[in-house]
C-alpha cells in the first residue's frame, strides 16, 4: 500500500511538474499553484505538499538546466586557454538563460530567495566554477581590468534580455555574443576569436 501511494506521489508530482513546463514554454512563468493544479487534474494541496511556494516550483523546473550548466561551467575551468574557458563559460550560462527561462529567473535572483538548499548549493558551485575561470582569463592577462563576476552576470543578463526582444533572436545570440565578448576581452588581446 505504501509503494501505491509513493507512485501516486511521484505520478502527481510529475504531472504538476509536466503542467508547469507546459505553461513555461507558452511564456507564462507566473506559475500560479491553483491554476497549474486545475489544469494538471490534481488537488491544490497535492501541489503545495510538493511545491510550497511558486519559487519552489521554479526551481524544480529549472533544476536538469541548472545541472547541465554547472558541467559546462566545471569543463570551461578546465580548458587549458583561459579565454577559451572564458568564452565557454559565458556562452553556457548565456544560452542556459535563453533556453530555459526558469533558469533565467533562478539566476538572476539573490540567494536569499533560493526556496531550496539544492538550489543554494547549485549556486554556490558555479560561483565558485566561475571565480576560477575570471581569475584565470585575469592572471593571463585576457580579461579587461577591473570587471568582477557580479559585472559579467550583469551583462550575460543584458544580452540575454536584448536576444530574447530581438526581432530573430536565433540570428543575433551569436552577434550579441560576439560583442560581448570583445567588450570584456582585455584592449591589448586584439581582435578576439570568433565566439
Amino acid at each position: 500500500m505504501t509503494t501505491t501511494l509513493r507512485a501516486d506521489a511521484a505520478r502527481n508530482r510529475d504531472r504538476v511538474l509536466a503542467t508547469a513546463r507546459a505553461l513555461v514554454a507558452e511564456g507564462d512563468l507566473s506559475l500560479q499553484l491553483n491554476d497549474i493544479a486545475r489544469r494538471a487534474g490534481v488537488g491544490v494541496g497535492t501541489v503545495y505538499r510538493h511545491f510550497p511556494t511558486r519559487r519552489a516550483l521554479l526551481e524544480a523546473l529549472a533544476a536538469d538546466a541548472f545541472a547541465t550548466l554547472l558541467d559546462q561551467a566545471q569543463a570551461a575551468s578546465r580548458e587549458d586557454d583561459p579565454w577559451a574557458g572564458l568564452q565557454r563559460l559565458l556562452r553556457s550560462i548565456l544560452l542556459g538563460q535563453l533556453t530555459e527561462p526558469t533558469l533565467a529567473e533562478v539566476l538572476s535572483t539573490s540567494p536569499d530567495e533560493d526556496a531550496t538548499a539544492p538550489t543554494t548549493t547549485r549556486r554556490a558551485e558555479l560561483a565558485a566554477l566561475a571565480a576560477t575561470v575570471l581569475e584565470r582569463a585575469v592572471r593571463a592577462g585576457q580579461l579587461r581590468p577591473g570587471l568582477t563576476l557580479d559585472d559579467l552576470q550583469h551583462l550575460v543578463c543584458g544580452t540575454a534580455f536584448a536576444a530574447r526582444i530581438a526581432d530573430a533572436p536565433d540570428d543575433r545570440v551569436e552577434l550579441y555574443l560576439a560583442v560581448l565578448l570583445a567588450g570584456v576581452r582585455a584592449p591589448d588581446q586584439g581582435s578576439p576569436p570568433p565566439a
